[in-house]
């Protein structure tokens, strides 16, 4: 009896140790194909940055990292030269990067940063868009060619270049029955672009297997996007973006009196008239919010195809066509919707984790309950004198020194000039045992006397 209790005693202890929680991972899955984690090094994807609070944000698929550094001392590896600290201003989100850092306390500081670089692939095997966008247009049995989309399935699934088979790299060696038997056709592989491995090493394997016409397309994706819509099916469509509740801008090209008869649900319908003057009647999101795009028609792909190329021109390159237009979601047994479709364009980006809508922000203020925390991590030359009415001031560069200042029981609201920094801070909170906590992602013009509203985008 004694022997039991110490044991289920040792049970209950284990089990609300914090030590055995689930550990954040070290290392993102895409880098996994060419590195493996390692102590005191993030691999993962650039976030944001915030000098204001001298801190980094770097992603690792569902997990965020916020790391500090130092302006002066932080410099910055690309290839091989050195920039400062500065050069982080001007660096994409989404690129891949290692962060090496020290932990202190519980807080990570970043002591190294570098970018990865285009992966080196021999020119002999280079193709260049213009040659894939020929064979593309003679299709695989006139091109005599047989292209190879390198990314994972759920990358696949979102869009792809017309024409291609998946056959992801991490499984290469066990899909290989998805090459072509014949050793000396023509194997174009493909992946996320220049920095990504997954069609260069795949060309490898390719070529070790015998294969003797083996080409990397290295623009990849983002460089067919730039200047074609990709494709995706009926399955991919409901899969990747309806059944994962992902954003997208859906239109349908068919004329308005049989879009009416059925149509997908959330697209807007093209309007009777000439062609520009319909595209701007939707009322799309403008090009730089990289809003993703799905085209669909009656199933010839003529009108979709002459409305994709009309986007893309336009600066959109997150276009896709659906492969065999409405009829394919009908054949799948999708839902369909009956009514009249809309004729404007409603679309708005999936929010981030912890990001609450800018409307809930307001009513939280105004509520001024004393179950919630209005939390300013604005630094002090900017929050003095500029308060939101009722606001908490802890500058989000202070944050790990004044935790006990917020009590765990109540909802945490952070904001900032921005968002970059409220986001931040909430990551940061929720490590720490905040589970109320969330952030207003807005630009935010706050008046001496408390008021505050929103900055509207230009």
């Amino acid at each position: 009896m004694r022997r039991h209790f110490i044991l289920g005693l040792g049970l209950l202890i284990l089990a609300s140790t914090p030590a055995l929680a689930a550990e954040k991972p070290l290392i993102a899955k895409v880098c996994q194909n060419c590195h493996q984690a390692q102590p005191g090094n993030l691999r993962g994807t650039f976030d944001s940055v915030s000098f204001k609070s001298r801190a980094l944000q770097i992603r690792l698929d569902d997990a965020v990292e916020v790391v500090k550094f130092d302006p002066d001392y932080l410099k910055v590896t690309n290839g091989t030269s050195t920039e400062g600290s500065e050069f982080l201003r001007t660096l994409k989100k989404n690129h891949e990067v290692r962060v090496s850092f020290v932990e202190k306390d519980g807080v990570k500081f970043a002591n190294g940063f570098s970018l990865k670089q285009p992966m080196s692939v021999p020119e002999e095997l280079l193709i260049p868009t213009s040659e894939v966008e020929k064979l593309v247009a003679q299709g695989p049995e006139k091109g005599k060619y047989t292209l190879i989309d390198s990314r994972p399935l759920m990358r696949f699934q979102e869009g792809f270049i017309p024409t291609a088979k998946n056959l992801p790299y991490p499984s290469f060696d066990k899909l290989t029955d998805r090459l072509p038997s014949e050793k000396a056709s023509l194997l174009i592989f493909y992946c996320g672009g220049p920095t990504c491995s997954m069609s260069p090493k795949s060309a490898e394997k390719a070529r070790a297997l015998g294969y003797t016409n083996v080409r990397v397309y290295h623009e990849g994706i983002p460089g067919w996007s730039a200047r074609n819509p990709a494709v995706l099916t009926a399955p991919f469509l409901k899969e990747a973006w309806f059944d994962k509740e992902m954003p997208v801008v859906l239109l349908d090209a068919r004329p308005p009196a049989e879009a009416s008869k059925g149509f997908i649900k959330g697209a807007a319908v093209l309007q009777a008239g000439p062609l520009d003057a319909a595209i701007s009647a939707l009322k799309l999101p403008s090009a730089d919010k990289k809003p993703p795009i799905v085209v669909y028609d009656g199933g010839t792909g003529a009108a979709a195809s002459t409305l994709a190329a009309k986007l893309v021109a336009a600066g959109y390159n997150g276009v896709r066509i659906l492969e065999g237009g409405f009829p394919a979601w009908q054949a799948a047994k999708f839902t369909v919707e009956q009514g009249t479709p809309a004729a404007t364009v409603a679309w708005a980006p999936k929010p981030r984790a912890g990001e609450i809508p800018y409307n809930d922000f307001v009513a939280a203020v105004k509520a001024k309950s004393e179950d919630s925390v209005i939390l300013d991590v604005r630094p002090a030359s900017e929050a003095q004198g500029r308060m939101i009415s009722g606001a908490k001031h802890i500058p989000a560069d202070e944050m790990d020194k004044r935790f006990a200042e917020l009590p765990k029981d109540k909802k945490v609201v952070a904001y900032c000039a921005t968002g970059v920094q409220a986001e931040m801070v909430y990551h940061v909170l929720k490590e720490k045992g905040y589970d109320k906590a969330s952030f207003v992602n807005a630009t935010l013009n706050i008046e001496p006397d408390g008021t505050f509203s929103r900055a509207v985008a230009k």
